[in-house]
């Protein structure tokens, strides 16, 4: 059972495996450039958890990225639990290619039925070795944003990307493509996963919670990925917190 190293009175340790989200960049308007939020959901849950947390994401990191990282990493010591938290980079494109030959056949840097298949292998990788996955949804991105963003503000990018999508709204539709694929194998696998877009969705205007680039989660929204993934680990392993007030199912 791969819970069996989360029972209470065992010592847990615990791995956020990610991208850019979960290390906990955000872009500084006032200085126009990224930085690492201090109070990154990751951070906050440190203070909340008994046990180390080992933050590995990296900007810009890809599922193919992530997990060859992730294997080392258990190779030195096996963590109770890994948080794996992948898609928005593997869903992104070249856009850059496509502003300069948007007729050219184009690719993510992760494809569509490759993402899933190492999805699934990682976490049936993770339970053979009795380490419990926990996959997390993805934060929804700001389409109009993004598009600004990626094309630079260039008119000819804009048209060539343009030309390359036919709507704005496939830049969410695609990314929406690969959220799907997390839930659908956390499904398979029965795996339990973090519902961190629909925690944004469920506010009239979750755009107020990203950057100006589109797709980063601002400090507001790390507040929001921290508050479910709380909720989560309250409802499902509530003796793995400090403070466990509140009555909950371990």
């Amino acid at each position: 059972m791969s819970d069996s190293r989360l029972q209470p009175g065992m010592d847990a340790t615990y791995i956020v495996s990610g991208d850019s989200i979960s290390k906990g960049v955000v872009y500084d308007e006032t200085r126009s450039k990224y930085v690492i939020l201090e109070d990154n959901y990751v951070s906050l849950l440190q203070d909340k958890l008994k046990g180390a947390v080992k933050n590995t994401a990296r900007f810009g990191n890809t599922l193919m990225k992530g997990i060859g990282s992730l294997k080392k990493e258990i190779l030195k010591g096996k963590p109770s639990m890994v948080l794996i938290e992948y898609g928005g980079n593997d869903c992104d494109f070249n856009w850059s290619e496509i502003a300069s030959n948007p007729d050219a056949e184009h690719r993510p840097k992760t494809d569509f039925t490759l993402f899933e298949k190492m999805l699934t292998d990682t976490v049936n990788f993770l339970k053979s070795q009795s380490i419990t996955p926990v996959l997390m949804s993805l934060p929804p991105l700001n389409a109009d944003k993004y598009f600004k963003w990626v094309s630079q503000d260039n008119p000819e990018a804009e048209r060539n990307i343009m030309k390359f999508l036919g709507s704005v709204t496939k830049i969410y539709w695609w990314q929406e493509r690969y959220n799907s694929t997390i839930l659908k194998v956390s499904e398979l696998t029965k795996t339990k996963y973090i519902d961190v877009r629909g925690a944004f969705l469920a506010h009239p205007d979750f755009t107020q919670f990203i950057c100006s680039d589109g797709i980063h989660p601002n400090q507001d929204d790390h507040r929001i990925i921290y508050d479910k993934v709380l909720e989560f680990v309250k409802a499902n392993y509530g003796h793995l917190l400090k403070d466990n007030t509140i009555g909950c199912e371990a």
